[in-house]
């Protein structure tokens, strides 16, 4: 950890509000971005931000830079908060099987070449409840396991979820580059 972000860390937990501020403003796009995948508009994402910035800004005291760096503790701080918040606002039937509907058209275009950041996170955004808290958190580095544990579901039912979101996801993001060619 550099000498600027403990400067800043310690200036914070002092209740310096010029620290806190600059450590709000180097962080604030990689933690709006979390919070725009787990929620399903930018209403959502902003009521998860704030959420885990007070989570952040009241336990930065029990940051340790010895077992994690700042970036995985509060991303991990945010995915908490964002649970939470899903689990309070809209968390019923969420893990219940899902018809996809929809047979969509496919492109040999690989996304890379095609898809900003926004664009993939409104798709992640549209998947279903379940799909895409799950498909979060597995990005994040959570074991199978640790989601199970967290969203109170069988390991087995984690790993359906991920693959639905991961085929659900490949659909969308195939239809999204066919129908942005015409």
């Amino acid at each position: 950890m550099n000498i600027s972000l403990q400067i800043l860390i310690k200036d914070s937990i002092a209740g310096r509000e010029p620290a806190q501020r600059a450590l709000y403003m180097k962080y604030r796009i990689k933690w709006y971005m979390q919070c725009l995948r787990y929620g399903k508009n930018k209403h959502e994402a902003d009521d998860m931000m704030q959420e885990g910035l007070i989570q952040i800004f009241k336990d930065l005291h029990q940051f340790d830079a010895k077992r994690s760096s700042f970036e995985t503790w509060t991303s991990r701080l945010i995915s908490h908060a964002a649970l939470r918040y899903l689990k309070k606002n809209s968390w019923n039937n969420a893990f219940a099987e899902i018809d996809e509907a929809n047979d969509l058209s496919e492109s040999s275009e690989t996304i890379h070449e095609k898809l900003a950041a926004k664009e993939l996170t409104l798709l992640i955004q549209s998947l279903p409840m379940g799909y895409r808290v799950v498909f979060n958190l597995f990005l994040e580095g959570f074991s199978h396991q640790e989601i199970a544990e967290r969203l109170d579901i069988t390991i087995g039912t984690s790993k359906s979820q991920l693959f639905k979101a991961k085929r659900m996801l490949r659909k969308k993001l195939k239809f999204h580059l066919t129908s942005t060619n015409r």
